[in-house]
């Protein structure tokens, strides 16, 4: 039980890392805040937004945890749904990371 606990643990700490690396490396090389979108002016740029949003998700979804209600406050339920979310679609991101390296690798 402890061991698929730990693997789990796993795949969502690289899941999260990857999510991490790619929303700074994003946000470094197209000089833009790294937002959940789907606009673009053409079919492919759609499809970039796409991509980012669904590898970067965990990470910005974190970050939109921590954001500031109107009174300067933190609000508390909706850290822990934007953590709750983030930790499963960064085992989803980590999953498929986790198994490509392996399908690979192996």
């Amino acid at each position: 039980m402890l061991r698929e606990l730990m693997l789990a643990g796993l795949i969502m700490a690289v899941g999260l890392a990857v999510a991490g690396m790619g929303t700074h490396l994003y946000q470094g090389f197209a000089r833009t805040q790294a937002m959940l979108r789907y606009d673009g002016t053409t079919f492919l740029q759609t499809l970039g937004h796409l991509a980012i949003s669904f590898v970067c998700g965990p990470y910005i979804m974190l970050q939109m945890g921590w954001q500031h209600d109107r009174n300067g406050t933190l609000s508390i339920t909706m850290a822990l749904v934007a953590a709750f979310v983030a930790f499963g679609w960064a085992f989803i991101t980590g999953l498929i990371f986790v198994g490509g390296y392996f399908a690979v690798a192996a």
